[in-house]
């Protein structure tokens, strides 16, 4: 199988020196979404406008006048960080400012649902900015609530045993490919090379770019604050949460994981503690589907 030949490259051409998102933020030990903002925002400050609306992140950055980010940084609707940051765009392409990138920032329960129809109008009209979903699987901010992001089997508040999640979790990407928008691209801070080249490109381009991250969630994922980034890394070890990116239209796998079983993922979080091994078995068949389908997309393109 060919990869992508940045997949084990060392990205050295940011230097990625100083913090911009400051200590003293609200975000709870062992955050993933935090340790995802950090980062990105390095890439890329200091010419950027965030969007975020209701959501972690909206609390983690600070409550008014106090904010961690040290960026502009509009708040707004839980619906609306598509239709906020394509107006922000507008703006300030109409004050001739080609050089501010605007990045709405958002949840998977206002990206998948409750954002979904304003992000699906301005993909589909290649809107000039970055979308990015940190995902940890629900809605977390407010009491740990299942999303259509959750995944099948996992104890929610609004899905508590006997009775977890019994649907699948949306593929996002699949739907946001559907657009044919100039990028889209999975990442993970625990793969920090490969988190940065993707956000870098797609600083660099026009048009609509959506970057998908997994966000690992101790309180939600009844996790240890200690494990996110092992975690994280099992994500995409296990082949769950696969690296890959479409750039007009040209998929691309870009980390061939060191392969683990699925069950090493799931063992560390609790929401799945109530899991039998035929349980892993099914979701282990299910993970192995999935990949078998991008596998072929990737080969697809070296043919």
């Amino acid at each position: 199988m060919t990869f992508s030949k940045h997949r084990h490259s060392r990205y050295t051409s940011l230097a990625l020196t100083e913090d911009v998102m400051s200590c003293g933020h609200t975000a709870c030990p062992g955050c993933g979404g935090a340790l995802s903002l950090r980062l990105a925002v390095k890439i890329l400050a200091p010419d950027c406008v965030f969007v975020i609306p209701a959501c972690c992140m909206a609390v983690i950055d600070g409550l008014w006048p106090i904010s961690a980010l040290r960026v502009p940084l509009y708040h707004t609707a839980f619906a609306a960080t598509a239709s906020t940051a394509v107006g922000i765009a507008a703006g300030l392409r109409s004050q001739g400012d080609l050089k501010t990138l605007v990045v709405g920032w958002a949840g998977d329960g206002g990206t998948f649902d409750i954002g979904l129809a304003a992000l699906s109008a301005s993909a589909a009209r290649n809107d000039d900015y970055l979308y990015v979903c940190y995902d940890n699987e629900a809605y977390m901010n407010t009491g740990i609530q299942q999303s259509s992001a959750t995944p099948q089997g996992a104890w929610t508040t609004t899905t508590p045993l006997p009775q977890a999640k019994t649907r699948p979790k949306k593929d996002i990407l699949t739907l946001m490919m559907s657009h044919t928008i100039p990028y889209i691209a999975s990442a993970c801070v625990a793969y920090p090379d490969d988190f940065i080249r993707k956000f870098d490109t797609a600083r660099k381009m026009r048009g609509f770019r959506f970057i998908h991250l997994f966000s690992a969630c101790p309180p939600g994922h009844k996790s240890l604050e200690a494990d996110t980034i092992r975690i994280s890394r099992l994500a995409v070890d296990t082949r769950i949460f696969p690296l890959y990116e479409v750039i007009n239209g040209k998929f691309a796998l870009t980390l061939n994981p060191l392969l683990h079983k699925a069950g090493e993922y799931i063992k560390l979080q609790k929401r799945f503690a109530h899991w039998t091994d035929a349980d892993i078995e099914a979701y282990q068949i299910e993970v192995d589907k999935r990949w078998e389908f991008l596998a072929n997309l990737n080969e697809k393109r070296n043919l």
